[in-house]
Formats: C-alpha cells, sequence, structure tokens
C-alpha cells in the first residue's frame, strides 16, 4: 500500500489545538491516514511545547531546533502552517481551510474563538457538514466552563490525585499527563462516531469534551466503588482496591510486581515462598478474605520475598503461571526485544535530522498506521499550503 494510505485516507483535520490533548487526537488520525494541518500563532512562535524542554533535536552543527520531545510526542504526520486568527486576513484563512475540511479541532477557553468568527455556531451555517471538536478544561457548560484547564488541575479536580500515591504522603499526580492524553483518546472517538454519523446524514455536530469530564469516566472501578458503597477510596500506594496480593514487591535486589487473581493463582505463589498454610488459612483462602486482611498477610509476603532475586522470583512464577512482572526504567523498556518485536520505537528523518519517537500501539492487519511525515518545524509548510488550490492534498 501507498506510504499515505490507511483507514482514514482522505479526511482532513484542521487543527487549532495545542499543547497535548488535541494534538495526542490529531497525531492519532494522521497515524491511520488523515491529512492534518496544525495551525500555529506566528506572534508566539507556536505551540506552546515547543519551548516545553530540554531536550531538543539538534542539527549536525549542533543548532538547537523548535522540536523539543515533548512537541515531538504528539505531533507526526502534521502540517505546520502559522495564521494570526486575531486578523480579518487570518480569519478568512481559516474559514477557507476549515471549507475544504472534515474536522476541525480547537482548545480555546470556551467563547474564545466567537470574537473572531470561529466558533462553531459562526461556522454551522455555511458548513453543515463540519465536525467540530471543542476541548477545554471544564466542558463549554457548567460554573466552572470559564475557567482555564490544565492536565495537573484536572487530575486534582477529577480525583485521581487523592488515590494516587503513598498512603502516607501528599496527593500524586501521575507521572504524564494522562488527563490530556486520555481526553485526546475520547476525542478520537467521538470524532470518529460523528464522522459517521455525517457520512450517513450530511449533518456535522459539535462535539464539547472537557479534561474533567474525562478524568472523572475513567475513575473506572474505584469511582463506581465509591457510587456503590459510598465508602471514599483511601490511597494504597501500588496496592489494589480489589485484589490481594496485587502490587510491588521488594526483592533481595530490585522490587517486582505480583499481580495475584484469583485462589488457585495464590495457592501456587505460597508454594513458591514455601508457605502453603497460607492458602488455607480463612484469614487469606480468598480474596475477600484476603482483601480484609491485606496487613496481616503483607506482614509475612514482605520478607518471603526479600529473600529473593528479582531474576528467581519472575522465573519461578511465571513457571507456576502466576502473574509476574518487572518493574523497568525507560533504557530498559526500549531495549527490550518486546518493544523491538511491536515497533514501539519508530526512527523518522525530521528538517534537522533523525528523530527517534514511540510508535503508534494499533495493529490493523488491512489498514495499518503510517508515518509519513515527522514533527515539522515551525511554519514549515505555511507557503505551500496557503498557495494550493487544495491545501490539505500532501
Amino acid at each position: 500500500m501507498a506510504a499515505s494510505d490507511g483507514p482514514l485516507k482522505g479526511v482532513k483535520v484542521l487543527d487549532l489545538s495545542r499543547i497535548l490533548a488535541g494534538p495526542t487526537c490529531t497525531q492519532l488520525l494522521g497515524d491511520l491516514g488523515a491529512s492534518v494541518i496544525k495551525i500555529e500563532n506566528p506572534a508566539t512562535g507556536g505551540d506552546d511545547t515547543r519551548q516545553w524542554g530540554p531536550p531538543y533535536v539538534e542539527d549536525s552543527d549542533g543548532n538547537r531546533s523548535d522540536l523539543s520531545a515533548y512537541f515531538m510526542s504528539a505531533n507526526r504526520n502534521k502540517k505546520s502552517v502559522t495564521i494570526d486568527i486575531t486578523t480579518p486576513e487570518g480569519q478568512a484563512e481559516i474559514k477557507r481551510l476549515a471549507s475544504h475540511a472534515d474536522i476541525l479541532i480547537e482548545n480555546f477557553k470556551p467563547g474564545g474563538l466567537a470574537k473572531y468568527g470561529l466558533d462553531y455556531k459562526s461556522l454551522a451555517d455555511d458548513l453543515p457538514g463540519l465536525v467540530y471538536c471543542s476541548i477545554s478544561g471544564y466542558g463549554q457548560t457548567g460554573p466552572n466552563a470559564s475557567k482555564p484547564g490544565y492536565d495537573l488541575m484536572a487530575q486534582g479536580y477529577g480525583g485521581i490525585m487523592s488515590l494516587t500515591g503513598d498512603p502516607e504522603g501528599a496527593p500524586m499526580k501521575v507521572g504524564v499527563g494522562i488527563a490530556d492524553v486520555m481526553c485526546g483518546m475520547y476525542a478520537a472517538v467521538g470524532i470518529l462516531a460523528a464522522l459517521r454519523h455525517r457520512d450517513l446524514t450530511g449533518e456535522g455536530q459539535q462535539i464539547d469534551l472537557a479534561l474533567v469530564d474525562t478524568q472523572v469516566a475513567w475513575l473506572i472501578n474505584e469511582g463506581v466503588n465509591y457510587l456503590t458503597s459510598g465508602s471514599v477510596p483511601e490511597r494504597r500506594g501500588n496496592g489494589h482496591p480489589n485484589i490481594v496480593p496485587y502490587e510491588v514487591y521488594e526483592t533481595a535486589d530490585g522490587h517486582v510486581i505480583l499481580a495475584v487473581g484469583n485462589d488457585s493463582q495464590f495457592k501456587r505463589f505460597c508454594a513458591f515462598i514455601e508457605q502453603d498454610a497460607l492458602a488455607d488459612d480463612p484469614r487469606f483462602a480468598t480474596n475477600p478474605a484476603r482483601l480484609d486482611n491485606r496487613d496481616a498477610l503483607n506482614a509475612v509476603l514482605r520478607p518471603a520475598l526479600k529473600n529473593h532475586s528479582t531474576t528467581t522470583v519472575i522465573s519461578e512464577l511465571e513457571s507456576r503461571k502466576v502473574p509476574v512482572g518487572p518493574v523497568q526504567t525507560l533504557d530498559q523498556v526500549f531495549s527490550t526485544e518486546q518493544v523491538t518485536a511491536r515497533k514501539m520505537q519508530v526512527a523518522m528523518q525530521a528538517q534537522p535530522g533523525e528523530v527517534q519517537l514511540i510508535g503508534n500501539p494499533l495493529n490493523l492487519s488491512r489498514t495499518p498506521v503510517t508515518y509519513r511525515d515527522a514533527p515539522p518545524v515551525f511554519g514549515a509548510d505555511t507557503d505551500r499550503v496557503l498557495s494550493a488550490e487544495n491545501p490539505f492534498e500532501d
């Protein structure tokens, strides 16, 4: 298949978003074959994340580019076009590009584009088939709609920080911008659903998506635990709210993850640590009992596991079909044969030189993802796109 083919070949995306949630969505659409034009502000140097470094890509002479690692993580398969939307000329250009597009995605504050005539209401009459996705911190409605939204604030407001971290420590954010990333994933799903509706009926629509809403949605079992019981969940560090033992344990030379999902696995685990009686002890014989007696069980398991090396624990439990795994640093992750086999690290040729990126995890048997364009330097495609009769043409 041609390099530009994919399940979304022919779908045209006008991307007015920046930072991480919107760019995550549009990179995913681009990987699937959509043509994406990224609009950047010429007065500010473009997407804020271009300055979120180091590290940056350097050219062969050691000169720093505007390709920060952060920016590159969410901006491949896009064209960078600089347009000042505060000017009448810029607004007219956005409207022209939108007239060619299937999708427009933006993450301005609610109402922020109305003064430029670029909000959904202003465009919908002339572009009735446009799928218009708006991402904001708290959504287009509600008492907090006007408040700015950032990943950290969403994690705090939406509750995930109250569940994350050491039980005796402070609330802790997840180590990456997971509220942004998950919002981008929900945005992609919503956009594809709206495209399906548009293709069947000719009707476009606005998608109103909030960082906080999506973060609340992926509270998943802990959220429903609360709604069912009325009890506010507590921080358990690496412990699981519904399964024991299911957490990180120290070994003689490091750490392992133990994930005992049922009672038969627990029995086989007890045989490994030579504590067979635990499996028949009424305090530990079933998962509900182990939940009630978590501390007493861990008082036995922790010293037992510290008697063995990480390698021994993993190999012995794997042979017994007990779920177990390592806690790897990123140098270990990207050196594994598994990551290589799954093509989760990809090399691309950017303007300053070769860059290393994280691969897309989607494996479609007939329409695989493609890596066509490396993350663009600021404004690299402005002249070509704005002078083209068909601006989305690759």
